[in-house]
């Protein structure tokens, strides 16, 4: 049986939507993130059930976070950079239930079952992992058969720019793993996100609420 890990921010973290401080604010950011926080909690328990964690930066916040994600383990995130602190949550949920694991971050207001059921099927076809491509050049979603930390060991700058994905992909295939890739998604990281996810009739009326507040 699958487990699952959601990294995020916490909604009061300075860290948290931060490009969206001038369309927002801190308070109308934190208020946003804690939307999202609540569906990819959900989202977690709802496809592996008693087997998600919410990884949560800062450490100090993870009690803030879990009265928001009632259910769902909460857990400070561990490393220095975005690819240590991705590594060490996937040991430790694979130390916890063993494989495979599905990796979120709590950004993507349509994130569904779909996308996971998606991501294992690639892996019990023989697939070693399984991406989901953010249309900003990241990730939104992993499925791995085994912890694989090379995948997660990009340089600190890869991780603030648009080629994260092609560079987990470029990896991979040094490696010479079979890797499996979903339909692309949308973060909301930038204020274009924002005006794309208030036109798009799908996305989930709790963060159409507090994008709107």
């Amino acid at each position: 049986m699958a487990a699952a890990v959601v990294l995020a921010d916490a909604p009061r973290s300075p860290a948290a939507l931060a490009a969206l401080d001038p369309l927002l604010g801190a308070q109308g950011r934190a208020r946003v993130q804690a939307a999202l926080l609540a569906l990819a909690a959900g989202w977690a328990a709802a496809v592996t059930p008693g087997r998600a964690t919410i990884a949560v930066e800062p450490a100090g916040a993870a009690a803030d976070v879990a009265a928001l994600t009632p259910g769902v383990r909460v857990e400070p995130q561990a490393g220095g950079h975005p690819g240590e602190r991705v590594a060490a949550a996937v040991a430790a949920a694979f130390d916890r239930h063993g494989g495979p694991v599905l990796v979120a971050g709590a950004g993507v207001p349509r994130l569904s079952p779909a996308h996971a059921a998606a991501a294992l099927g690639d892996l019990a076809g023989g697939a070693e992992a399984s991406f989901g491509p953010a249309m900003d050049g990241g990730w939104y979603l992993t499925a791995l058969a085994a912890p694989r930390p090379e995948l997660f060991d990009l340089a600190a700058e890869v991780w603030q720019g648009p080629v994260v994905m092609a560079r987990t992909l470029e990896v991979a295939q040094r490696l010479g793993m079979e890797v499996g890739l979903l339909r692309m998604e949308r973060r909301l990281v930038t204020a274009g996100d924002a005006r794309a996810l208030l036109a798009d009739p799908l996305t989930p009326p709790a963060v159409r609420a507090a994008l709107t507040a």
